[in-house]
């Protein structure tokens, strides 16, 4: 069986060390020192001055809405995983939907204005699969209406944006470190901001609102990890540069396998530095994803619909249509990509798709939608990343 991901797992006796210095300590959560040493070298390892680790991404897109202090509407994409839109419905706010550009799959930053109103408090964008946002578009419209910006980088790790990570945009970055994620800690999230006070004001609402042990500074809530998570993560951050150029190697593959299919891939940010999260197709037509999707199960391969259906028709909130977003639902699918994928398996991936387009109709249609031409070029990079990948790193 081929799942969509595989979580990385570091080496049994890595993690145990870590599990062995817990057991003599007998601390267990509340900040503890393992915590304390992820926050540090995350902060480190991705060039930013404040985060907070969190129980998960979700409780990360809360807090961030607790936090600004939010009310009435913020403006979010149709175009996402559930949390984004249900964080917001959780804190009293409305949702209000902007469609999605159809070459990125991100939130139309032309459409936003449209769909302000004086009720309006923030907007709320995902980098989908990774892929950043028009950062600059957004944050334009937001200092021009004066606008909180909350980011959902859920797909985010290893991306950078204008040579910073895109951690390190908006009011607020939230994002996941859930065990699907290439960086993860099995469960668990973060926030990341610019301002030392928000920060502050954050980390008094992951504990209670505790300033003292008995002391408040306000309403908090238990938002906070454990020492188990915390040392999940210390163990796959040593990898996570592997981790990356594996995906990368594993995604340029399927460029090449797949140049003459029917379909297109998603136009990447020209000012990013991508982590390969994922490996989106956006098929000609629902009917043909519909007859790859079966026959790759009937090969026990396991793809998903990321992100079916459009946030716009769950049942807490106001229909509304959103063309772009519905039609993009119906024809997108992320095939299998992590670490283990091997590429005997990738290539077996990409023959049943070929051969199931191809079988009505065997005039196929070469797209560059990705941006990089299919030619040797590929080949190459391919090639140069299979040098540098030790092989006898778990990966």
């Amino acid at each position: 069986m081929i799942p969509v991901t595989k979580p990385f797992l570091p080496k049994e006796d890595e993690f145990k060390e870590y599990l062995d210095s817990i057991w003599e300590r007998q601390w267990l959560t509340n900040n503890g020192p393992l915590l304390n040493d992820l926050e540090l070298k995350l902060k480190q390892y991705l060039n930013v001055n404040h985060m907070l680790f969190v129980c998960n991404g979700t409780f990360a897109l809360q807090l961030a809405i607790k936090a600004l202090e939010l009310t009435g509407e913020i403006i979010t994409t149709p175009f996402s995983y559930v949390a984004t839109t249900s964080s917001i419905v959780w804190e009293g706010c409305k949702p209000v939907y902007v469609d999605i550009d159809s070459e990125t799959f991100n939130i139309d930053p032309t459409k936003i204005e449209a769909a302000i109103t004086p009720r309006t408090s923030a907007i709320l964008a995902t980098h989908v699969y990774g892929n950043p946002c028009d950062i600059d578009a957004i944050q334009a419209i937001a200092d021009k209406h004066g606008l909180k910006v909350i980011y959902d980088a859920a797909h985010c790790f290893g991306t950078q944006y204008k040579n910073k990570s895109v951690f390190d945009y908006g009011d607020i970055t939230a994002t996941s470190f859930h065990a699907t994620k290439l960086f993860h800690t099995i469960e668990g999230g973060a926030v990341f901001t610019r301002d030392p006070d928000l920060l502050k004001k954050m980390q008094y609402i992951r504990n209670f609102g505790h300033s003292t042990p008995e002391t408040f500074a306000g309403l908090g809530i238990n938002g906070k990890n454990c020492e188990f998570h915390a040392a999940m993560g210390l163990c796959n951050l040593k990898y996570v540069d592997e981790i990356l150029e594996r995906r990368k190697l594993l995604s340029l593959h399927y460029y090449q396998r797949l140049s003459q299919i029917k379909g297109s891939f998603p136009k990447l940010n020209k000012d990013k530095d991508y982590n390969y999260a994922y490996f989106p197709v956006l098929f000609e037509t629902e009917e043909l994803r519909q007859r790859c999707t079966e026959k790759l199960e009937l090969s026990k391969v396991y793809c998903r619909r990321y992100f079916s259906p459009s946030l716009s028709t769950l049942p807490y909130v106001d229909p509304v249509s959103m063309p772009v977003c519905e039609d993009i639902s119906n024809r997108i699918v992320c095939l299998p990509l992590y670490h283990t994928l091997t590429l005997p398996d990738l290539d077996m991936i990409c023959r049943v798709i070929l051969r199931t387009q191809n079988y009505e109709d065997v005039t196929p249609v070469a797209t560059d939608n990705f941006g990089i031409l299919v030619t040797n070029k590929i080949a190459t990079e391919i090639n140069d990343l299979n040098a540098v990948t030790k092989p006898n790193t778990p990966m």
